[in-house]
């Protein structure tokens, strides 16, 4: 490791609160080709045990500094090709940490557009500007002007001097890097974010009503409502500042400045501080500040997009049963499809529920017969619109035929027309309608949530805030993550995976999945782990990152089905050895498992990979998931006008926000519990007390029918639902105020 990379380990390290020696090992790790589920899983000894967490902090830390090098290297090239590299400045950039005040430093220095400032320098007034600069306490600045004017140059009057001269200083105060961190930590500190709505748009109707006359602190607005004003005004409907008060700025530059009270030029200088404040410097520390305010929001809105979307991957999944799916439809009929226990498809039929009671009574007949002949333990119904009518009208059937063993479920069906319409869809499915691929997803998202959502794009799953407004790379790259840290935490059945799912694996990628699919599909099921190695591609370092997250039920050998890894497998068949008993007989026997000597062994591989080895013995191939449980829905209720104020429920999280949690209650619309709602006690951020998924018991506070908005409390000691207070008639003078007693 070159001494370079060596010192940004070390900064990474104290940044982070991590031993340098273990960042450093995740640096090599990563470096020599390593994935971060390998890393974590695999080489804790190596890295202290670090989690996937700390190893991607490490990973996105060490990019940025790099980033920050590379982009260092540069300005300093740039400002020696121009002569004006000191030993001052660059002592500076190279002891600066922030890419900002890098920036910052570089300014002066910048090619830029003609300005005010050059077109003086043109006029040769610089010499003024650096005396008026200067502040001598001695002379007078309308004398020293007269010798500027020049009509040749344009410079015709005294004013014209001092004017040119004051544009050359207001451009240096502007680019003066002191200054600029200055203003930009007054703005960061007392600045205000102000919106209003734009001219003529007053009387509009609009989802930005509350930022019409709208003003909040830059060190306290949310990420959602700083992108929610940003929306606005993209729109047209919102202008909005970032604000503070500019003498503020004007003092802040005087005292860095160092105005000479008894000098005769201090004026001259104010004023052009005066003009750089409003002109340049609060401008363009303003733009700073946005696109901080920016990256942050950003940040945010990303990281509970990504905990929304691992919670939702990581829901419990039906498991291997046999499944109904439904995709419910009011106009065009319920699309209904048949899966066995693996997901593969065996028949379909379409559902008319609203084309009068013939039609009514033909679809149970029909219903009645496809469960008959496919005989499924489960029916999803996605929870689109006519979606509590398909469900009532199954449950009413499975009612009448006394199958109430046979469970059914509402899915939520987000993102499903978009895997029906997809490249993924049209391979598996060729022959089929987009209604019925539709169908397809929804019942494979009740057997397995992770294996299904993993062919959709992650925003199509609508677990987020503003996941249109913030930077698209930070957004892909971190759902990418989170797609997949829980693919490799779930562990993949190689002989059953898609290949979406397998592109998702340590080290494969789509291409290598693809190859992996169409071996399996002309050489039939693997039956071990080493026959990766015949897939064209699928070579030793592949082999080592990926095979750990691969299982093979039914192999020759037992372990091909664990999380144990193949590096390890000898040291296993020598636990079983020195037990006297066979590999199979040791696999998932407690009893034995607990002779095992850990100190003899740990002295081999370390204590940390022990463990692992030792949990996956007594566990092989677990799914770390919870347990599947079936949602509790109200029969009596089908449709938003049927909630009222005070009626307590039980509810599925579907999204959580920085503001609060929708839950969905199975009437089409999710209702709204605001973050001072979730709990008795006070939380700052609502994924403290619930996460997508999470079952839940609220309590109806009101119903917007018209808006179609439900406010919800999880409060237990909630009080009677709140109403809006009743307006007051006037009354007149005349009145008797003790008429109603």
């Amino acid at each position: 490791m070159v001494a370079k990379t060596k010192n940004l380990c070390a900064k990474i390290g104290r940044e982070l609160s991590l031993p340098e020696r273990a960042v450093i090992a995740v640096v090599e790790l990563l470096e020599s080709g390593n994935t971060v589920p390998f890393i974590a899983r695999y080489r804790k000894e190596a890295t202290g045990n670090l989690d996937e967490v700390q190893i991607r902090a490490i990973q996105e830390r060490l990019a940025y500094l790099q980033e920050l090098e590379h982009r260092r290297e540069t300005i300093l090239a740039s400002i020696e090709s121009q002569g004006k590299l000191t030993d001052d400045l660059r002592t500076l950039i190279e002891t600066c940490e922030s890419k900002t005040i890098l920036e910052d430093f570089y300014l002066p220095y910048k090619p830029k557009r003609r300005t005010r400032a050059m077109i003086a320098r043109e006029k040769g007034l610089e010499p003024l500007a650096l005396k008026i600069i200067d502040q001598p306490l001695r002379g007078d600045p309308l004398n020293d002007a007269l010798e500027f004017i020049s009509p040749e140059k344009q410079v015709e009057t005294i004013d014209d001097a001092l004017a040119g001269a004051r544009d050359i200083i207001a451009e240096l105060i502007a680019e003066n890097a002191l200054i600029r961190q200055a203003i930009r930590s007054e703005f960061a500190s007392n600045g205000i974010v102000t919106s209003k709505v734009v001219a003529g748009k007053e009387n509009e109707t609009s989802k930005f009503e509350q930022y019409y006359e709208f003003h909040e602190r830059v060190a306290t607005i949310p990420s959602h409502r700083y992108l929610a004003i940003r929306r606005g005004e993209r729109e047209g409907i919102l202008d909005f500042q970032i604000e503070i008060e500019q003498t503020t700025a004007e003092i802040i530059a005087e005292q860095i400045a160092e105005i000479v009270p008894g000098s005769p030029y201090k004026e001259q200088l104010r004023l052009a501080i005066a003009d750089s404040c409003k002109r340049l410097l609060l401008p363009s520390v303003e733009t700073d500040v946005r696109v901080e305010l920016k990256i942050n929001s950003d940040r945010s809105a990303v990281d509970i997009f990504a905990s929304n979307l691992r919670n939702l991957l990581l829901l419990a999944p039906l498991g291997g049963r046999s499944v109904i799916g439904i995709d419910p439809g009011m106009r065009t009929g319920c699309k209904c499809v048949a899966l066995d226990a693996t997901g593969t498809f065996k028949g379909n039929i379409t559902l008319n529920l609203c084309s009068g009671e013939r039609a009514l009574q033909q679809a149970k007949k029909d219903f009645l017969q496809f469960i008959a002949d496919h005989h499924p333990e489960a029916i999803a119904v996605g929870n689109g619109t006519g979606g509590r009518e398909a469900e009532a009208f199954v449950k009413g059937i499975i009612k009448d035929a006394n199958l109430q063993d046979l469970i059914v479920i509402q899915v939520n069906e987000a993102g499903a027309s978009v895997y029906s319409a997809s490249d993924i869809a049209r391979e598996e499915f060729p022959d089929l309608d987009l209604t019925i691929r539709g169908s397809i997803s929804i019942g494979r998202r009740l057997q397995d949530p992770l294996a299904e959502l993993v062919k959709i794009d992650p925003k199509a799953i609508g677990v987020g805030q503003y996941q249109h407004d913030v930077h698209q790379p930070l957004l892909h790259d971190k759902l990418s993550e989170v797609v997949e840290s829980c693919v490799n935490h779930v562990g993949v059945e190689l002989n059953t995976a898609s290949g979406p799912l397998l592109s998702y694996v340590a080290g494969i990628g789509p291409s290598l999945a693809t190859k992996i699919v169409n071996h399996r599909q002309k050489n039939g099921p693997f039956k071990g782990r080493k026959e990766l190695l015949n897939v064209p591609g699928f070579g030793p370092r592949t082999f080592e990152q990926a095979t750990g997250f691969l299982r093979i039920r039914g192999a020759q050998n037992p372990l091909d089905a664990s999380a144990v890894h193949p590096e390890r497998y000898e040291l296993v068949k020598s636990m079983a050895n020195d037990l006297g008993v066979s590999l199979t007989d040791l696999i998932a026997n407690s009893a034995y498992i607990d002779k095992i000597d850990i100190k003899q062994y740990a002295a081999i591989v370390g204590e940390h990979t022990l463990r692992d080895i030792l949990d996956e013995l007594r566990k092989p191939g677990r799914d770390p998931r919870a347990q599947f449980e079936k949602p509790c829905y109200r029969d009596d209720i089908c449709t938003l006008s049927d909630l009222k104020p005070g009626m307590k429920l039980e509810g599925i999280v579907t999204n959580v926000t920085a503001f609060g949690a929708f839950v969905d209650l199975g009437v089409h619309q999710d209702g709204l519990v605001h973050i001072s709602e979730l709990t008795d006690r006070y939380i700052k951020d609502p994924s403290e007390v619930v996460k997508a998924g999470d079952k839940i018991k609220v309590e109806v506070i009101s119903v917007d029918v018209a808006r179609k908005r439900i406010a919800l409390t999880g409060k237990q000691k909630s009080n009677s639902p709140k109403t809006m207070p009743q307006r007051q008639e006037k009354k007149s003078f005349n009145s008797n105020p003790f008429a109603s007693l």
